[in-house]
């Protein structure tokens, strides 16, 4: 494989992941023409986050055909709701439909990117010790790539079975297992239905209480199917209907006055229905209710999570959790709740920015240490101080109520503008202006001292620093306006053919 990675071609685009941003990335390189690019993946297929998250009942909480690509749209997905095996499978075909699989490069991992000022591109560093050059990166690694380790005493301890819920253990069978869950994220409360019923007795730890709103999930039926494959007209105009009605709960996330109240209320009655129709007892109830208001933590959905914890064999324990044991958890009322699997559902380093490949710009600057105070971004796509860099689903444009790949594709129109500048411009590199830097954070994070993420719960929205370096403050709407036109006047020429007009190449 080293051997493959060794080519003198200077590379137009790197594209770092195979995911969805990875794919949607080349497709956008494919239609423009002359760009020399390749994507650079770590898996041996496709598919990122749906590749490696395979744990029972993986699903989409996005409708299906909503979170999907707008140029690749898939008339046969079999319920509202897509789950895992669906998304994957559709992600390998369209690979394939679009003829990309011959430009991607599997099996490698990338440790670190290096800006050479003299020569104005990036130099990719592999862990196999194998080099790359391109003259951009776009890095398309997504934001749920990383498993988030719980920091809890004795992790290593436990003699027993371990592993997160992002990396299942599909050899070790649960049939009879006394089972520990950590955590009651988004990935717990589609894992824990499908495994309640085959376990001996399961224990699920909740540090704080989720918000879980019903799923209108249903199978799709055939005839619907047939239609939108003859006449894909049908098929976009219901995908914008399910866009604008998700955009619609946005009024509950980005502000606070009596829309966003009345929204609020809604969602706590429902919650509480929920609860009610699964659990009789008030006390039990009243532990299920979260503390903080919803939308502040991520809102999740699902129809079994309350009758499971209603389950006789289910214990649902809120007790600080001390540390584990070679035989189970110690929690904080001294009890030792002895398991033989412990399961942790504790979610993704989402707020590490820029994750574990290190990244060094103009004059070696790192930038894990350039954002360890705030990760500041232009449109959360450019950086200044690292030319011809661009970030897909970067800091500041998570969503908590649409479509990321909607957002994807907006930051890819504008990435195209990018590109197609240095090639009018005949300069080998850009760099955005610290100016159009700072603005943007400035602006983003006074827009989110006013959003329900900054209410006071404690979340993966959340920075080590506090700050919300993760989500954007406003509508796909605006957002999609903001990018709609690349902006030249806030790129300046970097390098050393930045003032003599340079050929591109």
């Amino acid at each position: 494989m080293a051997g493959e990675l060794m080519g003198d071609e200077m590379l137009d685009v790197a594209i770092i992941g195979a995911g969805v941003g990875g794919i949607a990335a080349a497709a956008m390189l494919r239609r423009l023409d002359g760009q020399r690019f390749e994507v650079f993946e770590k898996g041996h297929t496709v598919g990122g986050t749906w590749r490696d998250n395979t744990y029972p009942g993986c699903a989409c909480d996005v409708p299906s055909h909503l979170y999907s690509l707008s140029f690749a749209q898939n008339p046969d997905w079999s319920r509202s709701y897509p789950a895992q095996p669906e998304i994957e499978s559709y992600l390998e075909r369209t690979t394939d439909s679009l003829d990309l699989r011959r430009s991607i490069t599997f099996g490698v991992e990338l440790e670190a990117i290096q800006w050479d000022g003299n020569g104005s591109h990036w130099v990719l560093v592999f862990t196999d010790g194998s080099q790359r050059n391109a003259r951009s990166v776009i890095m398309a690694t997504g934001p749920l790539s990383r498993p988030s380790m719980p920091e809890i005493d004795g992790l290593d301890s436990f003699a027993g079975t371990m592993f997160h819920s992002a990396r299942w253990n599909h050899d070790h069978d649960l049939t009879g297992d006394r089972v520990a869950v950590i955590g009651t994220g988004a990935s717990a409360v589609q894992f824990v239905p499908e495994i309640a019923p085959i376990t001996a007795h399961l224990t699920v730890f909740q540090r704080s209480a989720p918000w879980v709103l019903p799923r209108d999930d249903r199978p799709a039926p055939s005839w619907r199917r047939s239609l939108y494959a003859r006449i894909p007209a049908l098929q976009r105009l219901h995908r914008w209907r399910v866009y604008l009605r998700q955009e619609l709960l946005s009024v509950a996330f980005v502000g606070r006055g009596s829309s966003a109240q009345r929204i609020a209320q809604r969602i706590k009655d429902e919650v509480r229905s929920h609860i009610a129709a699964s659990i009789s007892d008030p006390a039990e109830q009243e532990r299920l209710v979260p503390t903080y208001e919803p939308g502040c933590k991520r809102l999740l959905i699902a129809n079994k999570w309350y009758p499971t914890l209603a389950r006789a064999d289910v214990d649902l324990c809120t007790e600080k959790i001390l540390s584990i044991t070679p035989r189970g958890v110690l929690t904080g009322d001294g009890v030792e709740h002895e398991v033989d699997t412990i399961i942790l559902g504790t979610g993704f380093a989402a707020s590490d920015f820029p994750g574990p490949i290190r990244i060094e710009g103009l004059g070696g600057v790192d930038l894990a240490e350039r954002w360890s105070s705030g990760a500041a971004t232009h449109l959360g796509i450019a950086v200044d101080g690292f030319p011809n860099l661009y970030f897909l689903a970067g800091p500041n444009t998570g969503l908590g109520h649409n479509s990321i790949i909607f957002m994807i594709e907006a930051q890819l129109h504008y990435v195209r503008g990018a590109l197609l500048d240095l090639r009018r411009r005949g300069v080998r590199a850009t760099s955005v202006s610290p100016n159009a830097v700072s603005e943007f954070y400035d602006g983003v994070q006074r827009r989110l001292a006013h959003t329900v993420w900054t209410t006071g719960c404690s979340s993966w929205y959340r920075s080590a620093g506090g700050q919300v370096d993760t989500l954007w403050p406003g509508t796909t709407i605006e957002y999609w306006w903001r990018t709609r036109r690349f902006r030249p006047s806030l790129f300046a020429p970097s390098g050393p053919d930045s003032g003599r007009g340079a050929s591109a190449r």
